[in-house]
Order: structure tokens, then sequence, then C-alpha cells
């Protein structure tokens, strides 16, 4: 098995994720099997309790995990289908020690950070790479590890210590460290600076790791002399240092990585020969080529209650990129916060109102995402009664579905009290409400998760007709609550 790590520095929101899910991309169009693993520095279990404005959006896989949002790219981008194991979380990992040691299996040694901590996430990657990722039997042939947040940060300590035993454990030519890293431009004077990357790659070092392979993030090419600064630096071939600049949409990564040979300064490290092919990439560079050149455009309005983060909402507007692609249509995404749509907004400020309701009307489809809670509830039954009252095409998504059937009942079917019992347990007319399985009392991992099987009555439905009437489909959850049966014919 070999093992590509990709780090960050200098700061974070880099693009370490789609840069790790590049490189998996362009492994696999050489020929190679690949698989990933995402490290969380942070304490939480996994990130189902999360709010999406601070970590973004919760992507729930096949199993059930509620994941980072870096696995939905890994997915995406790799065609691989991963596990709850595929992230691992500091939690995750003190959980499994502390379990350990209250069954007596360290024998009454006294246990620490070093070595049982970085043993056991040592443990939990080699075990984890070698889980089959893509339908086939056997082990892939390259792991892609990424270490979340930015070196240098407290809380990634022990996974920096852990990896750098794990690459002298699995041996130098299957172990090869990508750091991205970001190099300014001074808009003064336009100067490439390489000094933030410089005392990166030096903390990376100090803590006992030596990256082989720099990918520099920056507004435009790294030009020759900022390239020959950082080779001599940070002791590395110029031919191993490779520049990530901004492109119109990051299909264009993997493209750039291929451009500038990273495969094969990869191959070199790992020392692979004679078991991989020139990378295939003549459908990403279709793909890539025809976002750039679609100028027919398509509004839009995603009314959500994280509307401030648009990476609450990443699989949903990656989603929608696809489709637009596929309809050869120019996306543009209008972000409405549900509030602002709401009677109480124009009198607390009317600007935002008048400013919402502007990108409400002037849409050509409107999309309600999943949620909780009951803030903004309100804004998006209004968006949702506005687009069927105008004939306006409507996608409700987890709760935005919810908002869809209690408004019908309210404004068709004349239930005036309809509501779901998440925002009223009281209410006299039920249409959503609270689903056996869930737990009221832990809010973690106790939703209905994951891939379920949905088998249609009819085929002469539209859902079905959408799915190329089959007989069943399967597709991810993550709800407590579901529409009530005794309105579904109404």
């Amino acid at each position: 098995m070999k093992y590509v790590l990709v780090t960050g520095g200098v700061v974070s929101g880099l693009g370490k994720g789609v840069t790790a899910s590049s490189i998996g991309l362009l492994l696999k169009a050489c020929g190679l099997r690949v698989t990933a693993i995402k490290i969380d520095p942070y304490l939480n279990t996994d990130a189902g309790t999360m709010s999406p404005i601070e970590h973004g959006e919760v992507y729930v896989l096949d199993d059930g995990g509620e994941v980072d949002l870096d696995l939905g790219n890994y997915e995406r981008f790799m065609d691989v289908k991963l596990t709850r194991d595929n992230n691992i979380t500091t939690g995750k990992i003190y959980q499994s020690v502390i379990d350990k040691e209250r069954r007596g299996d360290y024998l009454g040694k006294t246990v620490q950070v070093v070595p049982h901590i970085t043993d056991a996430i040592q443990d939990w990657i080699e075990r984890v790479a070698h889980i089959p990722v893509d339908g086939k039997e056997g082990p892939a042939d390259v792991c892609v590890i990424e270490l979340g947040g930015t070196i240098g940060d407290i809380e990634s300590m022990p996974f920096i210590q852990a990896l750098g035993h794990f690459s002298y454990r699995v041996g130098a030519n299957n172990f090869c460290l990508v750091h991205v890293s970001l190099v300014p431009v001074l808009n003064v004077v336009g100067e490439q600076k390489t000094k933030p990357t410089q005392h990166s790659v030096r903390g990376l070092r100090s803590q006992g790791l030596t990256p082989q392979i720099l990918a520099c993030r920056s507004t435009m090419v790294l030009d020759e002399n900022a390239k020959a600064k950082l080779s001599q630096f940070c002791l590395l071939p110029g031919e191993n240092i490779i520049t990530l600049y901004d492109v119109p949409n990051i299909w264009h990564i993997p493209l750039l990585l291929r451009d500038q040979k990273a495969h094969e300064a990869i191959f070199k490290v790992l020392n692979i020969k004679g078991m991989t092919q020139e990378p295939n990439l003549e459908e990403w560079t279709c793909r890539a080529e025809s976002c750039d050149l679609l100028h027919e455009p398509v509004r839009i309005a995603l009314v959500g209650k994280y509307t401030c983060l648009s990476d609450s909402y990443l699989s949903v507007t990656k989603a929608l990129v696809h489709a637009s692609v596929s309809c050869q249509k120019k996306l543009t995404v209008d972000w409405i916060s549900a509030t602002n749509l709401e009677d109480a907004t124009a009198k607390e400020n009317p600007d935002a109102y008048k400013a919402a309701w502007k990108l409400l009307k002037g849409a050509d489809g409107v999309l309600v995402p999943g949620g909780f809670g009951d803030r903004g509830v309100q804004g998006k039954i209004i968006a949702a009664k506005y687009a069927r009252e105008n004939r306006i095409p409507y996608l409700g998504i987890c709760l935005g579905m919810q908002i869809a059937v209690i408004e019908f009942a309210r404004s068709v079917l004349g239930l005036k009290d309809a509501n779901s019992t998440e925002f009223d347990p009281n209410t006299k007319s039920p249409c959503v409400i609270f689903m056996p399985e869930g737990s009221k009392t832990h809010m973690g991992g106790t939703m209905r998760l994951g891939s379920r099987r949905t088998y249609f009555q009819t085929k002469e439905c539209k859902s079905a007709k959408l799915y190329g009437c089959k007989s069943f489909i399967d597709e991810r959850h993550r709800h407590r609550y579901e529409v009530l049966h005794l309105h579904c014919h109404a």
C-alpha cells in the first residue's frame, strides 16, 4: 500500500480537500485504485451535531456516517463509496483508546498520547486504507490522506507525530507528503511572496515531517524567480513545486496537476514503476471546458437558514452545477436567508426584505434545502407558496419537502393549523411527524441515516419517471421527521 499525505500551511481554506481529491482522480486516471481518509483534529466524535455555519455541511455516507464535507469531494472526484471510518476525528481516537483502557487492554500501563494515541491513529489509518471502496475486491493501490487544519495548530500535534511515525513504519518508498501552502501576491508591487511558505515548510520539518512535493496556491502562475526561491530554501527540486492558481471552476485542478506532471513526481517518490499509464482525463477536460463556455443563464433561488456560508449546502450547489452543465445553462445561485422573506423583517430591516423578494421574484427555480429548528420556517413556507402560485419550479429537499407539504395543506386543503410536530408538538393537524426510530434525548447519530431503499407504488408518477421508471431507488437520508401517510393521498 502506498500513501499520499496532503497537509496545509499558512492559512486554512486553501483547498486541501479539492487538491487531495484531484490527486486521487489523477492517480486513478493513471490506472491505479485509490481510497481516501480525512483527518479532522476536533474532539467531536463526528460532524453530525456541528453547526453548518461553523463547519460547513454535514455529508452523509451510505453507511449513515455523518462526516466532513471533504469526503463528498472524494466521492464525487474519485467515484468511490467511503465509510464512516474514512473520517478520523480526535474524538473517535480518544474514545477508542479510553474504551481499551477501561477494558484493561493496556494491562495496567500509563496511557499516554505517545505511544498509545499515536499508535491508535496509525493502526486506524492502516486498517481503513485496506477497505475496498470502489466495488472491487482487495485493497486499493494508493490511499490519499488529508490532514485537516493548518500546520502549527495545537490540536493537530498528535496526528503530525503519528504520521511522522507512520512514514517510518511503512517505509520511505511508500509515503509521499504533498504540502499545500499559500504564496500571496502583494497588490502594491505585484510580487509573489514565498516567505510564508518557507516558514510553513520549516515548521513541518521541525515536527518530523518532510514534504516531497509543494503545491502552491496563488492568484497567478508561480513565476520562475519564486519557484527558484522555494526550491532553494525548501530543499526541493523544481519539478516537485506545483502551482495551483485560481481557475474558473475546480474541474480544472486535476488538469493543472496533470499538465505539471504531478503524477510523475508522486510516482518517483513512491517508486511506482511499470504499473501505470498516461492519465486519461478526456472526459474531465470536456466537462471543465464545457462549463467555461456556458453563457445562457439560469437563476436558482436557494432559500435556507445557513446562507451566510455557501459550504453549508456544498453538495446541493454541486448538484445544481452538474444539472446546469447537463442542461447547458450558466448557473447563478441567489442565496436568500429565509427570515428575510418574513413580515417581521419588513419592519425591522426593510432593505433586506426588499432585496430577498427581488431575488425570489427573479428566479427561474426555487430550492429549499434541509435544516433543523424553527428559525426561518415561515420564510420557507412563504417561498414555497410563491413558487406554487406563480408556477415556478420548486425543489424541496428534506425539510424543504416537508415545508411544501405544510404549505399545500394550509393553502389548498384548508388545514389552517397544519404543521410539523418539530415546530408545534401540539398541532391539531400534524402533516409531518417524529419517526419512531429516532431519539428525543440524544442528538448524535439517532436519525434515519444513510442509504435507504424506496419502492415506487406506481411507475406513472413523476418521481418514478425521473428515475427512469425503476421499481425502486436507493438514496441517502438524514432526518428525524417524515410526512404523515394520512395526507399522502390528498
